[in-house]
């Protein structure tokens, strides 16, 4: 049968095309279903076009403190954003191309459409040109990695300049002010980017203080440098009252009006498996419309798997990857090796960034562990300085005793590159010694998770000892 196949999967994302790809390496008749581009969000609408422009708004940005580095230009510096737009849209096609090469390397079969559940182990594909017959796949396994979507309430108006994040890539020129609904991760790098550009940007955020999720010291320097860079920050009162006209939104936000010509809509994803039937083989979401897995990445029914941001809480296209190797391995060859959640990075490209990975101390407090902390900042660091980047710091928290660290935080340029040793020091449960003691070449940005692995037992070099409490005398 010409559409029988040992896998499909269903989503060519940052899960789906790394399944399909490793399916195909271990021997496996591999098919791909994808309503749009491969890639998926993460490539075409989310982490790669988001990085490009925040990286010409941060060369703009530092281009404007070029003096501070003996560097003399003549006139000002300007953002050109269609240039911007079109450096990001080529960075976009050629990685999609490379993606499309690689699938047809590994000689996968690739339909595309939108997928749906005729049975555990028969597929409906609807080509997206409507004259054309669907294809109908027989699939021994079947893997779902459908994705997210924006959240859209209901109590938004729909406008032309009220957009969510995927409208804001493909703006065709650069606002002069707006407001940004939503203090997590994406409205925080859109806040940010935007407002290197130029933009005069409000945020508004109902909950205390943005970034909610990561730790709390990491959460008060973004905000502080949000705020030198002109953001008005509106926290802890939801916004209500949303109109929009042709030139203007207008919301109230507690006893405050905010306006502006445009607003960005940034208040989350939700899993999505529209249109996938998942009730024609015996399966549901739960009532955040996640798919729940096992540590294999297996539903319940036992030929078909799932991954990535259906199966969330954790929405990274990276633990998709992750997941996808799993799944992928299970699947053809049924594999041994486990996914956990426990250890996925979590970067946050601001202006500082945010490089973190294991436990808050917050989270650690309210689990009852018992901890030491090292904190080490950047302004102590000779890279950082010359860098002209001293906004930051790098905190370990170890189990106070086993010294096992249990958490990394990393604030300050290059944190979503460094935090990378720490998610691999936590995967072989190495201590907070142990990190202190392997070599970090000088000078260096990494030096500070170094730095930092002194402090937690109050051996750093390069900071003063801490003051000793006095005592009373009676």
């Amino acid at each position: 049968m010409k559409n029988k196949f040992d896998v499909t999967v269903i989503g060519g994302g940052p899960g789906g095309y790394v399944a399909a790809i490793r399916a195909a390496q271990l021997g496996a008749n591999t098919a791909l279903v994808e309503k749009e581009h491969v890639g998926g969000t993460c490539l075409n609408w989310g982490c790669i076009p988001t990085k490009s422009l925040i990286a010409s708004a941060t060369l703009f940005q530092r281009f404007q403190h070029a003096d501070e580095f003996g560097i003399r230009v003549e006139g000002s510096a300007r953002p050109d954003w269609s240039a911007i737009q079109q450096r990001k849209n080529r960075i976009v096609q050629e990685l999609r191309q490379g993606i499309e090469h690689l699938l047809k390397s590994n000689q996968v079969t690739v339909f595309k459409g939108t997928a749906e559940f005729s049975s555990r182990r028969k597929i409906l594909v609807r080509s997206n040109e409507h004259d054309q017959k669907p294809d109908s796949l027989e699939s021994g396994r079947v893997i779902i990695a459908s994705g997210s979507a924006s959240t859209e309430p209901s109590f938004i108006p729909k406008a032309d300049n009220i957009y969510y994040s995927r409208q804001a890539l493909e703006l065709e020129s650069l606002p002069k002010e707006i407001i940004i609904l939503g203090g997590g991760v994406i409205g925080c790098e859109f806040a940010c980017m935007f407002a290197q550009l130029g933009v005069k940007v409000k945020l508004v955020e109902m909950l205390p203080r943005i970034l909610p999720m990561v730790d709390l010291e990491a959460a008060r320097v973004v905000e502080k440098s949000m705020k030198s860079l002109g953001i008005e920050l509106f926290t802890g009162v939801p916004m209500e009252n949303i109109k929009s006209s042709s030139r203007r939104v207008t919301a109230s936000v507690g006893e405050q009006t905010v306006a502006a010509e445009n607003m960005l809509v940034c208040i989350g994803r939700r899993p999505y498996s529209d249109g996938l039937n998942l009730g024609n083989i015996g399966l549901d979401t739960d009532e955040n419309g996640f798919l729940p897995v096992d540590s294999h990445c297996r539903t319940r029914v036992s030929c078909v798997y799932a991954i990535g941001d259906l199966t969330g809480p954790v929405q990274y296209a990276h633990r998709a990857s992750a997941q996808a190797m799993v799944a992928a391995e299970e699947a053809v060859a049924g594999g041994s090796r486990p996914h956990s959640d426990r250890l996925v990075p979590g970067c946050i490209f601001t202006s500082p960034e945010i490089g973190s990975v294991g436990l808050t101390e917050e989270e650690a407090s309210e689990q009852g562990i018992q901890y030491n902390v090292g904190n080490f900042p950047l302004a102590a660091l000779g890279k950082a300085k010359i860098e002209g980047e001293t906004n930051g710091f790098c905190k370990i928290i170890a189990d106070k005793s086993t010294d096992q660290v249990l958490g990394v935080h990393i604030v300050g340029p290059h944190a979503t590159d460094l935090i990378a040793e720490a998610a691999t020091a936590m995967q072989q449960e190495i201590t907070a010694e142990e990190i202190g003691r392997a070599i970090h070449a000088h000078p260096t940005l990494g030096e500070v998770t170094m730095e930092a692995a002194h402090a937690v037992h109050q051996q750093c070099i390069h900071l003063p000892p801490p003051r000793r409490k006095k005592n009373k005398k009676g």
